[in-house]
């Protein structure tokens, strides 16, 4: 009898692990599918990570004064601190680079349970790499299998061990590329590669992960069990969108010298990056209805379904349907740990009036600028806010008429009404105040500080006096179809040194691209937004320029800008390390801000009242230096072993 006890209590005190074969997660395709689908959980959702959510670190957004109390991972940046994307360090509250809580993050800051502050790209992603590798290395034991099911298995593995160390590696610099188990027992020698040499290999696996994956998880045989939610099952051309980034990041500036090439676009890469994309965009039913790759351009009508949609039964952002034909436009997305109920649009509401904060963050006025006229111009030559342009039609008494549809989409402006409510506790509130001494300015510790409010993310009626979010989901896509044609035209036109040659693999030049995502913007009349200007398209050189606005404008706000511009090589040098704000008077003044009279002439087209003594204001200005081009690796990691060193000058 005492036996029996003993015998028992020893059951019961072994991990639940140590009672399953590790043999039968890869015998089958449904056992090693579920073994695969963990990998998915390793993916962060960098727009809805915590309460506060810092993933555009460029220079387009400034945070009010109570960022720096609680530490926010955005003033670090602003400051130079990188260090504070590590929980070490208390990780700059807000980064999706790594977990701080670790009371529910399960090992060491990471976790696979649905909980969205347990999902960090650091840990996330050498978790991920270990597991794709320990996949790759039992593939031979999954024999109770068809041929596509095992195509489904390998393809996906090598999917993630690329995009793992993509991730890692576009922010931290060359890596050493781990294709194998490593055992947990023997000491580490792995030397760091250069950024190219670790691009090479993310190379083989995504071309792999194209030979292997479908086209479309539905059109499976295996992928009939799970009909209709195999949405975001990685796809062959998920594979090539990342193998064309892939090649197109080796081959810009900053990753070319630090593999030690000039400061200057690597031809061949660029070109092997258009083919890649170019690949993808010949096969797509935006450039052909009957091409095997679905991806299409959203229409206008449906633009922001991009990244954010409300009341639609938790349908993640990403795809439109309009009059039942469905657009998907986002190639990669993770899963949204966020669900509704977002955070992402409440931190960016002016704080303490359209929602109850200590602080939010505002748009820069410099970046404001990027959103050039309705003809296609920038506001001006130098993308000053208060400089007149007569070519272009930019006016300083008119600053927000006549410009680009995103503008509007994006930003708020003065007098442009942001409540619906009549309560006598919002009359103040209706439009937006924000002229010199408006209250939507001060205090200056909560209101903006730049002039303009975030409108992305909250259309009229998202406020504390409306509560009109409803169920709102904000999803930001890692990769979308008009992404893909910005970097094809960037890859393209830099890889050939005109912007005027194709690509081997789609017969359409940088000019067509950019202009395809341009003219995918309607003007209020139904004509499309006209494309770059003749003028800009003598060299590669200016049309870049162009290209770079372009990008700055229809990927705004998206999480791109920050790496943008870092392997464009600019992050540190000006005008790109300046923040930047608009003082401004109302030509017809308020006169009484608790029954305000609202007296400007047009109270539904805001951009047509008319002010005075515009000026552009310097509000932050960041001292960066070579140093910032990549984030700081763990002390700990980098005290390993010698051939896994600190990143320069940290």
């Amino acid at each position: 009898m005492l036996s029996g006890i003993t015998s028992c209590s020893d059951y019961l005190d072994k991990a639940p692990a140590t009672t399953v074969n590790p043999e039968d997660a890869y015998k089958n395709f449904k056992n090693f599918q579920g073994f695969t689908e963990e990998l998915y959980n390793c993916i962060p959702s960098f727009c809805n990570r915590d309460d506060n959510n810092f993933f555009n670190n460029g220079e387009e957004e400034m945070w009010g004064a109570n960022a720096a109390n609680q530490g926010a991972w955005i003033w670090s940046v602003d400051n130079g601190n990188f260090w504070m994307w590590q929980k070490e360090f208390g990780n700059g509250g807000g980064s999706y680079l790594d977990a701080s809580n670790t009371a529910n993050n399960i090992p060491s800051g990471f976790s696979t349970t649905n909980y969205k502050t347990s999902k960090a790209l650091w840990t996330g992603s050498w978790y991920g790499i270990r597991k794709a590798n320990l996949g790759l290395q039992n593939l031979a034991k999954m024999t109770n299998a068809t041929q596509e099911e095992k195509n489904l298995i390998a393809g996906q593995l090598y999917f993630f061990r690329g995009w793992f160390h993509f991730q890692l590696i576009s922010l931290w610099g060359g890596l050493p590329y781990i294709s194998k188990v490593l055992p947990a027992d023997q000491q580490l020698t792995l030397k760091r590669l250069t950024y190219q040499a670790c691009a090479d290999s993310l190379a083989k696996d995504f071309q792999k992960a194209y030979d292997l994956l479908p086209d479309d998880w539905d059109k499976t045989i295996a992928g009939q069990t799970t009909l209709g939610k195999n949405e975001l099952r990685i796809n062959k051309w998920m594979a090539m969108a990342y193998l064309g980034q892939n090649y197109l990041y080796a081959g810009s500036p900053l990753m070319n010298m630090s593999s030690g090439g000039a400061e200057e676009y690597n031809k061949e890469y660029c070109k092997k990056a258009a083919d890649a994309f170019g690949l993808l965009l010949a096969n797509c039913k935006e450039e052909d209805p009957s091409g095997v790759c679905r991806y299409r351009l959203i229409p206008w009508s449906n633009y922001p379904d991009n990244y954010h949609l409300n009341g639609a039964g938790g349908r993640m952002p990403g795809t439109a349907i309009v009059n039942g034909v469905s657009y998907p436009e986002a190639i990669f997305r993770g899963p949204n740990w966020g669900g509704t109920g977002q955070s992402t649009d409440k931190e960016y509401l002016c704080a303490q009036i359209l929602q109850g904060r200590s602080w939010s963050q505002y748009p820069t006025a410099n970046y404001v600028n990027y959103f050039g006229m309705a003809n296609g111009l920038p506001i001006n030559s130098v993308s000053k806010a208060d400089v007149d342009d007569p070519t272009s039609g930019y006016d300083t008494h008119y600053p927000w008429k006549n410009r680009d549809p995103r503008f509007y989409i994006t930003f708020g402006f003065d007098t442009q009404k942001e409540i619906l409510s009549t309560a006598a506790a919002a009359k103040p509130y209706v439009y937006a105040n924000l002229y010199n001494g408006g209250n939507y300015r001060v205090p200056s510790a909560t209101g903006s500080m730049t002039g303009y409010l975030m409108q992305r993310w909250d259309p009229i009626g998202f406020n504390k006096y409306d509560n009109a979010y409803n169920a709102h989901t904000v999803h930001i896509a890692w990769i979308r179809l008009a992404d893909v044609y910005l970097m094809y035209s960037e890859a393209v036109a830099n890889g050939y040194g005109n912007v005027n040659t194709p690509s081997t693999t789609f017969p359409k030049d940088a000019v067509y691209a950019i202009n395809k995502v341009r003219n995918r913007v309607l003007l209020p009349n139904g004509t499309p937004m006209p494309g770059v200007n003749a003028k800009f398209l003598g060299s590669v050189e200016t049309f870049m320029g162009e290209l770079r606005r372009e990008r700055a404008v229809e990927l705004a706000y998206e999480g791109k800008r920050f790496t943008d511009l870092r392997r464009w090589h600019l992050l540190a040098k000006y005008p790109y390390t300046v923040k930047t704000g608009i003082t401004f008077d109302r030509d017809i003044k308020e006169t009484d801000d608790v029954n305000p009279t609202n007296l400007f002439l047009d109270k539904t087209v805001p951009q047509n009242n008319k002010i005075n003594n515009l000026k552009e204001i310097v509000v932050w200005e960041r001292f960066f230096s070579e140093k910032h081009y990549w984030l700081p690796l763990k002390r700990l990691d980098a005290s390993l072993y010698l051939d896994f060193p600190q990143n320069p000058g940290w």
